[in-house]
């Protein structure tokens, strides 16, 4: 931990090495002799160039000048470092900082309290990007108070907090409309059909969800997304164990901008899904006036850019291939596997454009028969 006398060192070493002249000429000429002669100017460029968080927390008890720039002007905060008392050391800084925009509070062990989130829902009205990952002591009472003070997220993760409840996910979408990015890996009990359907219907600018490893969520609650969130680029439903090929078909008819779709372990997934996919980019591609239009569309289309059928052991290889023709960007071929197929043996025989154009390119040896 960074000491307050080891701040003072710097700021001594500053000064000797020709620093403190610089900051002179700056202000005109007038001395600094101490920190809290630093004009906030300064204190707030010092403060967006410090990349160790530890440090600004130190720097925030040297003197009143510099706690006034960290309030000012601390807009990215990460406290993952923080070991033990995590909800302590929030709910001591969450009041000063008053333009937080992006906070980050993984933990390798849980210690964050539905108390400290509370704290933030107060003070950091601004928030726009939250990382609650691995919250295990979390209850609904945090995305209460995230909902009331917090309107603004844009980005939130809250993957593997397992005590959330999908109640409290439909709270939450109610006031947090602006949501583009949101992580439910894992979270068993809040990602539900129902908190789906609220996603569906409250944020409509979302873009990106991961639902990897809830199990609970049925073709209803993909199905309300599909067509509730028509921006929505990349989903992960890897182990969603529930979902039918209707799922599919309805994000392929309905979300356009579909890039990036996992499909792992969902073993009710069917060629009737892949087919969809394909009639569904089949529909965006307009007629061209010439073969040079025609390339110029295709390297710039939107698509499916990656594919995890990993395990969807009901696929067949025509479905499949018909798919990877369909998006030149799923490749197979090496060092850029976009389309995942693990466990599919009776997909081996798939492959991508360039997989058989390097094929081809292989030198030719012909077999010398000995006579």
């Amino acid at each position: 931990m960074v000491r307050s006398e080891e701040l003072n060192q710097c700021f001594e070493k500053l000064m000797m090495t020709g620093g403190g002249t610089d900051i002179s000429k700056k202000m005109g000429g007038a001395a600094i002799a101490e920190w809290k002669d630093i004009p906030m100017e300064l204190l707030l460029r010092i403060v967006s160039l410090v990349d160790d968080h530890r440090t600004i927390i130190m720097a925030s008890q040297v003197c009143s000048g510099w706690r006034e720039a960290i309030s000012l002007g601390l807009t990215h905060l990460c406290l993952s470092w923080c070991k033990n008392n995590m909800s302590n050391l929030v709910m001591s800084l969450a009041p000063k900082l008053r333009n937080l925009q992006s906070l980050v509070l993984r933990q390798d062990k849980p210690q964050l309290e539905d108390i400290a989130v509370e704290t933030i829902g107060r003070h950091c009205h601004d928030l726009q990007d939250l990382d609650l990952s691995k919250s295990f002591k979390l209850t609904d009472r945090s995305l209460y108070a995230l909902a009331h003070g917090c309107p603004n997220l844009v980005k939130l993760n809250i993957s593997g907090c397992t005590s959330f409840s999908d109640h409290g996910i439909e709270y939450l979408t109610g006031f947090c409309r602006k949501l583009k990015i949101l992580n439910l890996c894992g979270c068993v009990g809040a990602a539900t059909d129902l908190a789906l359907q609220a996603i569906g219907r409250n944020c409509n600018q979302l873009q990106s969800l991961n639902l990897g490893w809830c199990e609970n969520v049925g073709d209803v609650g993909v199905m309300s997304l599909a067509y509730g969130c028509p921006d929505l680029r990349t989903l992960d439903l890897c182990g969603c164990v529930c979902i039918t090929d209707d799922s599919v078909i309805a994000l392929a008819n309905r979300c356009p901008h579909l890039t990036s779709l996992g499909l792992y372990y969902c073993q009710n997934i069917t060629d009737r899904a892949m087919y969809s996919l394909v009639h569904s980019q089949g529909k965006k591609k307009k007629p061209s006036t010439s073969m040079w239009e025609s390339i110029k569309a295709r390297k710039g289309e939107e698509g499916l850019k990656s594919l995890n059928i990993s395990q969807c052991t009901a696929l067949t290889p025509s479905a499949v291939q018909a798919l990877c023709d369909c998006f030149p960007a799923l490749h197979t071929c090496s060092g850029r596997h976009s389309l995942v197929m693990s466990g599919c043996l009776n997909l081996t025989s798939v492959h991508c454009a360039c997989a058989v154009q390097a094929h081809r390119n292989l030198p030719y040896i012909p077999h010398h028969h000995a006579h």
